[in-house]
């Protein structure tokens, strides 16, 4: 059934009744405005009279006639995903991050066979793992924030938000929503999922998966893989014990930290090109003041969940901006390595933390790995996250230290903000941290941020380090079809071609339409 959308009606804070909104926008009886659905919802806040800027779909008895005479009005069919049908082939899935995840789904969907391999845990394992290194410093190297069923985003802000445009996006939400996530991620323009409705999310879309006849091996690693005259053999590593599984198409979802995984790709010959990244700190704001700045007067209102922020600035020739910012949320360990430290932003669906957090993150060159190996910008990574850990103290403690003691190269007490991070932190000179040319760009990019939004940085505000996945440093190269070699799909943000949950999800579709294309 077609519907009538409009765009870009102002909505006041708290107010639901939407066909009186429209009726009045088109000076038309609010009887005429049938099945009145919220299709876009964004906030406005660059004045003191912060309110809503919303889209709606609806249904009225003489449509063409309200089409004529309202031009500002559009006709819209809802979207609705076309799978393609299944082929005999076989196919195996190396990761359960969301390309992994919606790949599988999408051929499964399709009647397709598949197995998905994840060297990390199920959910309900990986829990624990965290929680270990949460709270005794006791790291898992296969099973942790970045290793696991759901990837690396399944603790995370669970972020819905992609700068790429695609209409499978609604399929995406739509099928997120049928797994348990709440529905406003239909309609927020900034939609986040939350990391305790993304676990479950996960779960219940691996039960569903396994009642379509998808296989799931956890704790499985490939290490190895031989091209044959039928497909694949692929070797893994599961309970300690060597195990050779036999697949005819291979799908490399392998995540941005599978750095074990590029080496091998590289030893066999997987073209491999360098790829720039960014790297930085974590800083962490009271949320409380976020909320006053963002929100002005309407800062203390009911409808209003905790702000937001988003800033980019040059300093010379490197962008500095904010990433992944996670309101009301906590700053987590994310590396997987013994004797490194890296972190992320976590938050949970309400949050309602007592500091905001965001990356703050200089853009790096190939030009700075000082090699032009396929692999140098791990090594660039890696140095840096092993620096952290030492300057932590060596115990997956975080270095942590005051913004405006960074600025002035020194080392003071912490003020009124706490640090979130666990299993704990020590304060210490960041500036020891990084070459000086991030050191310089931070400088600058921190002192150019809280001009553009004042009171972005004060005497309490703090930053850990380091933040270093911010994508990865990596791409597997292939072709159109989405090929390496014939038979091998290497896809979302392990493979160079995403960033975030939502362009990884549309990689491993448009993956998987290619398999079932052959």
């Amino acid at each position: 059934m077609s519907m009538l959308r409009i765009h870009n009606l102002k909505v006041k804070l708290g107010e639901k009744r939407y066909a009186k909104i429209i009726s009045q926008s088109l000076n038309v009886r609010e009887k005429e405005i049938q099945n009145v659905s919220l299709v876009k919802q964004s906030l406005d806040a660059r004045r003191q009279n912060v309110h809503w800027i919303c889209s709606f779909d609806f249904t009225v008895s003489n449509e063409e006639q309200f089409l004529k005479k309202f031009p500002q009005l559009q006709k819209v069919q809802p979207y609705q995903y076309q799978y393609l049908p299944s082929n005999d082939q076989k196919v195996m899935i190396v990761g359960s991050g969301p390309a992994g995840l919606f790949c599988a789904y999408v051929l499964a969907m399709s009647g397709q066979k598949v197995t998905v391999i994840e060297r990390g845990q199920e959910i309900e394992k990986r829990e624990k793992a965290v929680a270990d290194l949460l709270e005794h410093g006791l790291l898992h190297s296969e099973s942790n924030i970045a290793f696991g069923e759901g990837g690396a985003g399944t603790f995370s802000d669970g972020k819905l938000t992609t700068g790429v445009k695609n209409k499978r996006i609604r399929y995406i939400l739509e099928t997120f929503v049928k797994f348990g996530a709440p529905e406003d991620i239909l309609y927020l323009h900034k939609p986040h999922i939350g990391t305790d409705y993304l676990r479950q999310v996960v779960q219940n879309m691996r039960k569903f998966l396994v009642s379509k006849g998808v296989t799931f091996l956890f704790e499985t690693k490939m290490i190895d893989f031989q091209k044959t005259e039928s497909g694949y053999q692929i070797t893994v590593l599961q309970n300690h014990q060597k195990k050779i599984l036999n697949s005819d198409l291979l799908v490399l979802a392998i995540g941005h930290s599978a750095r074990d995984t590029y080496e091998m790709l590289y030893q066999k010959g997987i073209p491999l090109q360098q790829k720039p990244f960014a790297v930085g700190v974590r800083i962490e704001q009271s949320q409380q003041k976020i909320n006053q700045i963002q929100y002005k007067k309407s800062a203390s209102s009911p409808y209003l969940k905790a702000a937001s922020y988003k800033l980019a600035v040059q300093s010379g020739k490197r962008g500095v901006y904010t990433f992944c910012m996670c309101p009301g949320g906590v700053v987590v360990p994310s590396h997987h390595e013994e004797q490194t430290l890296c972190v992320n932003g976590m938050s949970y669906y309400a949050r309602d933390g007592q500091n905001a957090n965001s990356a703050i993150l200089v853009t790096v060159s190939t030009d700075d790995f000082g090699s032009s190996h396929p692999l140098a910008g791990i090594a660039f990574q890696r140095e840096l996250e092993h620096k952290a850990f030492e300057l932590g103290g060596g115990n997956y403690f975080a270095p942590v230290q005051r913004v405006q003691d960074y600025l002035h190269h020194e080392v003071n007490p912490l003020g009124q903000i706490i640090p979130t991070y666990r299993p704990c932190y020590r304060v210490c000179d960041l500036n020891e941290l990084f070459p000086d040319f991030i050191n310089q760009a931070l400088h600058d990019g921190l002192i150019q941020m809280n001009q553009k939004m004042h009171g972005f940085i004060d005497e309490d505000t703090i930053i850990t380090g380091i933040e270093a996945r911010s994508s990865a440093p990596v791409r597997i190269l292939r072709d159109a079809s989405y090929q390496s070699w014939e038979g091998l799909y290497p896809i979302g943000e392990g493979a160079g071609y995403a960033g975030g949950i939502m362009s990884s999800a549309i990689d491993g579709i448009m993956c998987a339409e290619q398999i079932l294309k052959k």
